[in-house]
């Protein structure tokens, strides 16, 4: 006779689970219907603003809303409207720079609180370009620092607790896909036009052949050995014309990288320039690749890292290359396939 206890079976709440799933998905879906009545003269003067513009869209956030913000960004461009996303913090130590009078600025926020965004407004009011908020309150310090205000607010979020973004990030989305696809259809964008900005056949072939293949060697490879100073390197980083150069020992291995952000950070630190070697402005332990990798995961490592090089190097971290975000994606010798 068994002395083991018997398992209790696990009790099946498949039932429940589908119903909190309905609800969740009943929720977002009211939240996106919510806005069909908020839709007024506001977003047309701001498609109009757009159409007349002679600049980029140029979108803004943190968090859930930055990465909103990503993705909207992303339809845009492959929808005809140049758009570029911009991350507040990164504006505020010198990418601001990519910013000028004519574009227009969205700020994505919810709450329209969001410290690093509502801090970068006056730093985008000097330069003198439009501010559009998206955001689901019109009483916040960022409907008041913007020139026109789209209210993306919803009653309920998802998330049982009310804190995790969901209903709020789903109707953020689809009013940045309402802006895409009315841009798309009043700049009469049509078929033909799409397949030349998504050339995937090359693309896909690119993204499917060696980083060996892609990568940077020889005497366009940029580089500096360790104990050279600051002086030299932006030269050869200007010789190089990558934004980048890596740093080495004599015998070749990898010591380090340097690029123009490192540069900006060390102009702002108020340090000495000239006097500043490598070695101490340099990113130890970069992120590398192998040279038989696949174009692919360098693309990923790249998303991943928020980074437009990779150096590359073999298993001894000996340097054989470097490869650039606009070698994977064609550089001048893109070429588009037009019917």
């Amino acid at each position: 006779m068994s002395c083991k206890p018997k398992m209790k079976k696990p009790k099946n709440d498949s039932g429940a689970i589908i119903q909190k799933a309905i609800e969740v998905l009943k929720i977002e879906a009211d939240g996106i219907l919510n806005l069909v009545d908020r839709i007024d003269d506001n977003f047309s003067e701001m498609i109009e603003q757009v159409c007349s513009s002679s600049g980029r869209l140029i979108l803004s956030g943190i968090g859930k809303s930055g990465i909103v913000g990503r993705k909207i960004v992303a339809t845009l461009n492959s929808t005809g409207t140049r758009s570029l996303f911009l991350h507040p913090v990164e504006a505020m130590h010198g990418d601001l720079g990519q910013v000028s009078r004519d574009d227009i600025f969205i700020a994505l926020s919810n709450s329209g609180e969001t410290d690093e965004l509502c801090i970068l407004l006056p730093s985008i009011r000097r330069i003198g370009c439009k501010i559009i908020a998206f955001t689901g309150s019109k009483n916040s310090t960022l409907a008041a620092q913007s020139d026109m205000v789209i209210d993306v607010g919803v009653e309920l979020e998802a998330c049982p607790l009310g804190l995790a973004p969901t209903a709020s990030t789903t109707a953020m989305l689809a009013m940045g896909d309402a802006l895409a696809v009315v841009l798309l259809d009043k700049k009469n964008f049509k078929s033909n036009d799409f397949k030349m900005i998504h050339p995937g056949g090359t693309l896909g072939q690119r993204l499917a052949s060696k980083v060996k293949d892609l990568m940077i060697t020889g005497p366009s490879l940029p580089r500096v050995f360790e104990g050279t100073g600051m002086r030299e390197a932006v030269k050869e980083i200007d010789r190089g014309r990558l934004g980048t150069t890596l740093v080495t020992n004599p015998q070749n291995k990898l010591n380090g990288i340097i690029t123009d952000g490192d540069i900006r950070r060390l102009v702002a630190s108020g340090r000495s320039f000239l006097k500043c070697t490598v070695e101490e402005v340099m990113t130890k332990n970069p992120r590398t690749i192998a040279e038989n990798s696949p174009t692919y995961d360098a693309l990923n490592i790249m998303e991943q890292n928020q980074i437009t090089v990779l150096p590359v190097v073999n298993t001894r971290q000996e340097v054989r290359g470097i490869l650039h975000l606009h070698d994977i994606l064609g550089k001048g010798a893109f070429k588009f396939n037009v019917p």
